[in-house]
């Protein structure tokens, strides 16, 4: 018995051994039996997928939520991936990275598979890990078994590559998307996927029009609020305000938040303006009424008087718009992402409006201080800065010598008075300058209470601090010095002017400054009378013979300084007339500045120049003028005079004419006889323009001039060759000769 007994449950212990082994063996990850497949499903679905996609989803919505929108730009259909702004969920990320990765290390017969890998490649892409991103959806569309899981990952590919700027490859990934049946949630993704990668290209109306295709598969909210103020924007910037207004009142229907709604109404009034609808543009004045009057506006002030200047300015009241935009500045709380929009918009006005270039430049200056790097205006508003900095150093150059020249002239006791009231005048701007800066200070600090000891304490409330430690305080407070003064190095005496003299002499004659100079570089800030009178905070000014001395130095007495000055000014008014002509535009203000060169400085190096720019500027202004025959007559060989050529029509045998000269001035290149064929192509040069031969012509004079002139003459001829003839097929050939002509010369110094 004992024996069957022992005999038995070895047997026993056999099977359940045997079960064990083969349960295990079926549970493989790389078994396709129904019970091991069934397992790993569970397992990876509960263990690993479910909670990695809800971390996912948690840091995408924080990701909504905490976001910045800058209203005063085109919103982004989707968010762009920033790791900054992920910061705070990066450690779930990670944690869902891990998660997710445990399916195809540990379950790799799961049906859950494709679906971690999405997941990974989606957070990865929030982590804005980009390359790593594309490779995982591209390998889900390459290994995947499921045709929704694929559509998924080439969504996600396709919104990678945008990230990326890697357009051409999204195109690519849109086309053959846009031929695959796709699910509800793969096309709504898809839409707006391929909306935003057209939005980023500059393809508005096509971004506008998808949105709209998307609109129907969208539930109301947040987000699709925000959807339908995007649209809005985009149908505004291609030119269709009503529909624009359509959109904008969407919003108010789609559950909006409160800056979504506050938006929208301010954007449909300024759309209203573009329509033209006078019904609704008059009852744009109760409306602000209202928002200025909502409680709930309070911070939102700067922007409601930043609209109803852009409605002024449309409708032609310059000096109105800029009113509203200085209200716009000073109601300005802590948030100051409106202020260099504002400045932005009310430089443009004294750009374009008023031509009053010295005062855009001054709010140009602010705009560029304040202005993210990354915005899209800033590479143009640097562009138009540099250009008023240059007419602001070329009008102060010519200003400033005139006066320094005048000064110079006078006698002892003219010139003694003269500098007296050079430095009362100059001691009057820098009390108001230094009451200025005090008004900022005090504006910066106002609500701060009675000054109190340990204000220092970050235990006392905001308002009991001293300002250097209120952070709302002291950004209003750079913001507005920032205004005022613009970027400035650090350095003693930073607001007087060591500059004194020439500074100050040329303010004397300014119209610039007039009676008030702070009020000129900074309308927004008001000087009261009373707080003028103050004395010049520096600890140690100078003397007033001191002062005095530091003028008289500056005065050019001698003959040689006195040219020096003359040449200043010249090369300044060359140079602003072209300026003027080119780069501003204002061929009306070129004219006299040329002019008034001409007729101070009659033998000027720039004359030829000179004439055929007074030629041009006429003819773009409709008016004729002497100036084409003067450069002809007087000038008949020069490049500008072949310039004014250019448009003559030529005669049939014109081109047999030029064939046959061109020939004859060239055998006699080759026979050497130099002299003669350098003047025999001077003189056919200005009859051939037009002509095939010409730029053939032209180059065969620059060699005769390398042959028989000076090194400086041969390198002008070159350059006159590259910038009168840019798609002669002579000129890569000419580049390289002006390379060589100039490592020659650099080798000889």
């Amino acid at each position: 018995m004992f024996r069957y007994l022992c005999n038995r449950s070895f047997l026993l212990l056999t099977v359940v051994f045997g079960l064990t082994t083969a349960s295990l063996t079926s549970c493989s990850q790389y078994s396709t039996k129904p019970i091991s497949k069934g397992y790993h499903n569970l397992t990876a679905h509960y263990n690993a997928y479910v909670i990695a996609r809800d971390q996912i989803n948690v840091a995408e919505q924080v990701f909504f939520k905490t976001r910045q929108e800058n209203y005063n730009q085109l919103l982004p259909i989707l968010l762009p991936v920033d790791s900054n702004a992920i910061a705070s969920v990066r450690p779930q990320l990670d944690d869902a990275i891990k998660k997710a990765s445990l399916i195809p290390e540990r379950h790799q017969n799961s049906k859950w598979l494709d679906n971690a890998y999405i997941l990974i490649g989606r957070a990865r892409l929030l982590k804005q890990d980009l390359p790593n991103a594309i490779e995982v959806f591209k390998y889900v569309n390459t290994k995947g078994t499921s045709e929704t899981d694929k559509h998924t990952a080439l969504v996600g590919l396709m919104r990678a590559y945008v990230e990326a700027d890697d357009y051409t490859n999204a195109l690519n990934v849109s086309e053959y998307l846009r031929t695959q049946p796709l699910n509800k949630t793969n096309t709504r993704d898809f839409y707006l996927t391929k909306a935003y990668l057209h939005q980023r290209r500059g393809e508005y109306g096509l971004a506008v029009g998808i949105l709209e295709a998307t609109f129907p598969a969208l539930k109301r909210g947040e987000q699709t609020a925000r959807l339908h103020l995007i649209a809005g924007q985009l149908y505004d910037l291609i030119g269709q305000p009503a529909k624009a207004v359509e959109q904008y009142r969407t919003v108010l229907r789609a559950r909006p938040n409160y800056d979504q709604s506050f938006y929208a109404n301010l954007y449909a009034i300024q759309s209203n303006g573009l329509t033209g609808d006078q019904k609704r543009l008059a009852q744009s004045t109760e409306t602000f009424e209202s928002m200025l009057n909502d409680r709930k506006n309070v911070d939102l002030k700067d922007k409601i008087y930043f609209t109803m200047g852009l409605l002024e300015a449309r409708s032609g009241r310059i000096d109105k718009a800029i009113g509203y935009y200085s209200r716009s500045v000073r109601e300005a709380g802590a948030n100051t992402s409106q202020v260099p929009y504002t400045y932005l918009e009310m430089g443009r006005l004294y750009f374009e409006k008023k031509a009053n270039y010295a005062k855009a430049k001054v709010y140009y200056d602010s705009a560029l201080a304040l202005l993210p790097r990354q915005a899209p205006e800033y590479a143009a508003l640097l562009t138009r800065k540099k250009t008023l900095d240059d007419f602001v150093q070329y009008t102060t150059t010519i200003r400033t010598d005139d006066s320094l020249l005048t000064l110079a002239q006078l006698d002892r006791t003219s010139l003694n008075q003269q500098l007296d009231k050079i430095l009362a005048q100059q001691d009057k701007e820098d009390r108001a300058q230094a009451a200025l800066a005090q008004q900022i200070i005090d504006r910066a600090s106002s609500g701060a209470g009675t000054s109190m000891p340990g204000a220092t304490n970050s235990n006392l409330t905001p308002s009991e601090r001293w300002v250097l430690y209120n952070p709302i305080a002291l950004n209003q407070g750079r913001q507005e010095f920032s205004a005022r003064w613009g970027n400035r190095p650090l350095e003693d005496n930073w607001r007087r002017s060591t500059k004194e003299a020439s500074g100050a002499i040329a303010n004397l004659s300014s119209p610039l400054n007039g009676n008030s100079p702070a009020d000129a570089i900074n309308p927004n800030a008001t000087l009261q009378p009373a707080t003028v009178t103050g004395g010049a905070t520096n600890g140690n000014p100078p003397s007033q013979n001191a002062r005095r001395d530091a003028l008289l130095a500056k005065l050019p007495f001698s003959k040689e300084a006195q040219a020096q000055a003359n040449q200043r000014i010249e090369n300044a008014l060359y140079k602003l007339g072209k300026l003027y002509k080119f780069d501003l535009n204002q061929p009306a203000d070129a004219i006299p500045t040329f002019e008034q060169l001409l007729t101070r400085y009659p033998a000027t190096l720039q004359k030829p120049e000179v004439y055929y720019l007074l030629h041009l500027s006429n003819e773009q202004l409709g008016r004729t003028s002497v100036w084409k025959d003067k450069l002809l007559a007087e000038y008949p060989n020069t490049s500008y005079a072949r310039l004014t050529g250019r448009a003559t029509t030529q005669t049939t045998d014109s081109e047999a004419q030029a064939v046959a000269t061109y020939t004859q001035i060239y055998e006699l290149y080759k026979a050497n006889n130099i002299t003669e064929a350098l003047a025999r192509a001077e003189t056919a040069l200005g009859g051939m323009a037009g002509t095939k031969m010409e730029d053939k012509l032209a180059m065969l004079r620059v060699m005769l001039i390398g042959r028989v002139q000076t090194t400086d003459a041969y390198r002008q001829a070159l350059s006159e060759f590259i910038r009168d003839y840019p798609t002669s097929t002579l000129l890569p050939r000419a580049k390289e000769m002006q390379s060589a002509a100039n490592q020659a010369t650099a080798k000889r110094k």
